[in-house]
């Protein structure tokens, strides 16, 4: 039996962060698939994770965690295929380790990945987006933060990951306006140019943030750097409170990544340009950007008045009696006796002569 834990130590530690150069969010992103494993296989194995062999981790176990997700946690395709891709890269990497483990890899890597349904993008409206904005307290310290994180999602359409790791030294003043360099997904910068009300809210938080040991711009209660869990509080916190200003929001499931997709909403029908849009968001391709035409009603309804369809001719069912007496219930008439002339016209019809 071969241990778990110094290769996954190697891959964790060396493989992501050195070999590959891959971004923190990465490496936390796959870290937080091997603790959902390991709480499983303790469960499932009653074999705590020191002491896990890699010959465990065979394609069925794997399968059953991926059920998991989905039964137990209520995760949908999405996530289960992220989950997948941590395993299936783990399990690359372990093939070049242990030869001996190659027919387990190889039925690991075959697991295929769940399609998904391409659904319309979830967004808030304005006014729901004003009650949200309008939730935070502003005459205190966490409501002045909290104004400015929400408008960094709503207006900057900045992703969580961009929000909570944005830094002092990435935000600049120019006049009434505020310059952002955003570090995207991908390693890619961008550089966003936002209106005077953020860069006031902006302003304002930086005047009572304090001095703080680290760079980042929003911090949490106890001074450090908030977390995609906090914003997540933060945000779920302020939809409650902007309930009671816009019952309709409560029937939506608003997530951070909400507020980008509304963003990204706003600037389509404000500039009905899906590059802009894309180049505000950071998109690596134009075509990630086209699910908000999808969303977007204004092409549809200009469609409408643009084409006409054919002219056809008019007129009115007149439903037979037999069919409304039929539909009321009431027996159909009876047939008309044929007259006697029309029998006989019948009968010479039928005669051997009239088929000469």
């Amino acid at each position: 039996m071969t241990l778990l834990a110094p290769h996954l130590t190697a891959y964790l530690r060396e493989r992501l962060p050195q070999e590959r150069q891959a971004s923190r969010h990465t490496v936390d992103a796959y870290t937080y698939t091997f603790k959902l494993l390991f709480a499983f296989t303790t469960k499932r194995l009653g074999v705590p994770p020191s002491a896990l062999a890699l010959e465990q981790l065979d394609a069925p176990l794997l399968l059953e965690f991926l059920a998991h997700l989905q039964t137990e946690r209520g995760n949908g395709a999405r996530t289960r295929n992220a989950r997948l891709v941590a395993l299936k890269s783990f399990m690359r990497f372990v093939e070049y380790r242990v030869p001996s483990a190659l027919e387990q890899v190889r039925r690991v890597l075959a697991i295929p990945m769940q399609r998904s349904d391409v659904t319309l993008v979830r967004h808030i409206d304005r006014a729901e987006e004003e009650a949200l904005l309008d939730a935070p307290d502003p005459t205190t310290r966490l409501g002045i933060r909290d104004r400015a994180i929400l408008l960094m999602g709503t207006a900057g359409g900045l992703r969580v990951s961009e929000i909570i790791g944005l830094r002092l030294d990435e935000l600049s003043f120019d006049g009434a306006y505020l310059a952002v360099r955003v570090r995207g997904k991908g390693r890619k910068q961008r550089g966003l140019t936002l209106w005077k009300e953020i860069a006031d809210a902006i302003r304002a938080w930086l005047a009572v943030r304090g001095d703080a040991p680290v760079p980042e711009v929003f911090l949490n209660a106890r001074g450090g750097p908030i977390s995609r869990w906090g914003y997540r509080y933060v945000l779920t916190k302020h939809v409650e409170v902007a309930t009671a200003k816009c019952p309709s929001i409560a029937k939506r499931r608003v997530t951070p990544h909400v507020l980008r997709h509304t963003c990204a909403m706003t600037m389509l029908q404000a500039t009905r340009d899906i590059r802009k849009v894309s180049l505000w968001l950071g998109h690596a391709s134009q075509q990630t950007t086209e699910i908000y035409l999808q969303a977007d009603p204004t092409e549809k309804l200009e469609a409408l008045d643009a084409v006409k369809l054919p002219s056809l001719r008019k007129g009115t069912f007149s439903p037979p009696d037999q069919l409304l007496a039929s539909l009321m219930g009431a027996a159909p008439a009876p047939a008309p006796a044929p007259s006697p002339r029309s029998r006989r016209k019948s009968a010479t019809s039928r005669s051997p002569e009239s088929t000469k």
